[in-house]
């Protein structure tokens, strides 16, 4: 007899001598036939089956039964099914990107099928035979869409451009997919930036923040108090169902207790909200940066004088305090063999590339050289007075003039000791990273920073705190790096070089953070 999963050994004296009478889809039987699980077929995977039984779900591997009845798959022609839903930023361009680049990469033919705008399939072949693989399955939409597909069994992945919010992920793990809120249930795919555009005739170039909080609740209505054309403001954003609307109303609107006004114009495509700003002199909009088209994007700035405009470099570091990670959610259970297959390619370096072609941002570390790096020494230089002396500036200077900054960085939640979501996946990436020995021969030093709101000393107090508890994480992380060859140190530098203005609750949690600094 040959043996079965643990999992299944674990349940069998469950159902010894249980009747298989009862019209069920499946019936499984060990190979010896001396054990019989009856229930229905929830799914397959190639490998392992789910079933529902009086017992509850169980997952029985392939390899040590036999199915019985109408709902078995065929094991010689297995054709993986998979359900993508969700947000039509990653829908509409970049998970067909990456499903392209993916079958390329492993030789198999590739055919889309499309229904309508929001409804499209993905089929891979056999090279060799012209065998159908697997089918992926795409509803683009919204973000809310994806989770509610998700919690009801009908996606194996939703897309986001937000985390799941609380009630989401208790009804799901009532649904039994498990905790939605933990590292192996989600992951970022890629980086995008929430950027406000107008029109390129429009002489604004830049707000505050609190400006455009201001602006979209309609407390601001002309632009003359902006510096620009005695005309009113036409307001323009994604619909309220959609992930980058709820990320813009979470990062932007409720820091300061604002809403979104009601004369808001809604559109269910970037593209239709791009449009409406690029046909319009006196509108504004809250676009992707992947997709700004041939409007004019507006820098954030601050009463100091600091300014951040959206780039692949900024939102990869998060200096940019408007960023949107783009996730990935699936359910505590199997996906099928090549869906995880391609799950895993994502966070290949030629997917990387792929992202960047598609316009959006990728999670690979780049290293920058300090003399690139003028603009923010320089507003340490500025920035400096009685807390942050000049003896402070130079051994800051001294400790990173022989090396460059990583793009990797990392950002808490407000509030918390918590990482927020882009840093959590910035742990995993730069762990394999130092898994793979990119690192190796190498000095890592992890500089931590803060915001100027209390006494300097307590702050690099905070700051080395933060920088100890980051590199910990990545250490935890990477199971089987050899840390023999390489280096980890941690540094503090307190407030000694804001990115950002501290008197708004955005400017603060961009200056909170901890860089990786390497030589």
């Amino acid at each position: 007899m040959r043996h079965l999963c643990a999992a299944f050994s674990a349940a069998l004296f469950l159902f010894l001598g249980l009747s298989t009478a009862s019209a069920q889809d499946v019936t499984l039987t060990s190979q010896d036939g001396s054990v019989e699980i009856s229930g229905t077929l929830l799914g397959f995977d190639g490998e392992f089956y789910r079933v529902q039984t009086v017992y509850g779900e169980l997952t029985v591997d392939g390899t040590g039964v036999n199915c019985e009845g109408p709902a078995c798959p065929s094991l010689v022609n297995f054709v993986a099914e998979v359900s993508i839903s969700g947000a039509a930023t990653m829908g509409d361009v970049l998970m067909p990107a990456l499903i392209e680049a993916f079958a390329l990469r492993n030789g198999y033919k590739v055919a889309r099928l499309t229904s309508d705008l929001s409804q499209f399939e993905y089929q891979l072949f056999n090279p060799d035979n012209d065998a159908l693989l697997a089918r992926f399955q795409f509803h683009a939409t919204n973000s809310d869409e994806g989770f509610a597909d998700l919690l009801a069994d009908e996606a194996d992945i939703a897309m986001s451009l937000r985390e799941i919010r609380e009630p989401e992920a208790r009804l799901g793990y009532d649904a039994g997919l498990g905790d939605m809120t933990g590292s192996n249930r989600s992951r970022v795919l890629a980086l995008d930036g929430m950027v406000a555009v107008v029109s390129p005739g429009n002489p604004v170039r830049a707000l505050s923040p609190l400006q455009l909080a201001q602006v979209f609740a309609g407390q601001i209505d002309n632009w003359a108090k902006l510096g620009g054309p005695n005309a009113p403001i036409a307001l323009n954003l994604m619909v309220a169902s959609s992930g980058m609307a709820q990320a813009v109303e979470d990062q932007l609107m409720k820091p300061v207790g604002r809403v979104a006004a009601d004369s808001v114009l809604r559109h269910d495509r970037n593209i239709s909200l791009v449009s409406s700003v690029m046909r319009d002199p006196f509108a504004i909009g809250i676009a992707s940066y992947a997709e700004t088209g041939n409007t004019q994007p507006l820098a954030l700035t601050g009463d100091c004088g600091f300014s951040m405009a959206a780039s692949r470099r900024t939102i990869k570091t998060e200096d940019y305090p408007l960023t949107a990670p783009m996730f990935l959610y699936f359910p505590a259970r199997r996906l099928p063999k090549i869906a995880r297959e391609f799950l895993a390619y994502t966070r290949s370096p030629s997917a990387q590339i792929v992202i960047r072609r598609a316009g959006f941002v990728d999670q690979s570390p780049e290293e920058v050289a300090i003399n690139l790096q003028g603009a923010r020494f320089a507003n340490a230089i500025a920035a400096s007075g009685a807390d942050v002396p000049l003896e402070e500036l130079q051994r800051m200077v001294a400790r990173l003039a022989t090396m460059k900054r990583l793009t990797t960085s990392f950002r808490f939640q407000a509030g918390s000791t918590r990482l927020d979501a882009q840093s959590r996946s910035n742990v995993q990436q730069l762990a394999r990273s130092l898994e793979a020995g990119s690192y190796d021969a190498r000095k890592l030093v992890f500089v931590g920073f803060s915001d100027g709101d209390g006494p300097a000393s307590g702050n690099r107090k905070i700051a080395l705190k933060r920088a100890e508890t980051v590199r910990q994480a990545v250490k935890d992380a990477a199971e089987t790096a050899n840390f023999d060859h390489l280096s980890l140190e941690v540094e503090a530098f307190g407030e000694a070089m804001p990115m950002a203005c501290d008197d708004s609750a955005w400017g603060r949690q961009v200056n909170r953070r901890v860089e990786v600094w390497v030589r």
